[in-house]
């Protein structure tokens, strides 16, 4: 698969993202671009997008900082930055486990700035799909 970059603002926040070559990754890529409204859950936002599919065989139930992950329950798009409600100590720990499908490049913590109900949007980075 090609390397595919996505962009995310979200509030006054812009930062790009690496995709893999999952099958959540391409389902999420043939959806862009995305429109949604931010919700909050400690440190992580995460906002509905037009995807439907299956927790993944791989699907994690931690996670690291800057990771991107699908939640199958609520069809969510989340980016974790550090704890939540369910983690225990330092480690990030999703309601329940997503499908990591990228990861966000740069300081993943400058979304903690983006107050929830904050429009956001996802779209294919310029040149965003290189071979």
């Amino acid at each position: 698969m090609a390397n595919r970059v996505v962009s995310i603002t979200a509030g006054g926040v812009t930062m790009e993202a690496s995709l893999d070559g999952s099958a959540t990754a391409h389902a999420v890529w043939d959806a862009l671009p995305i429109t949604s409204r931010v919700s909050l859950w400690g440190d992580e936002i995460y906002f509905a997008v037009p995807v439907h599919g299956d927790e993944a065989p791989d699907a994690r139930a931690t996670v690291d900082v800057g990771d991107v992950g699908y939640w199958p329950p609520g069809n969510a798009f989340c980016i974790f930055w550090g704890p939540t409600p369910m983690s225990r100590g330092n480690e990030i720990r999703p309601a329940s486990p997503v499908n990591v499908f990228g990861k966000v490049i740069g300081d993943a913590r400058l979304f903690g700035q983006v107050p929830s109900g904050s429009r956001v949007e996802v779209t294919r980075a310029p040149n965003g799909e290189t071979a």
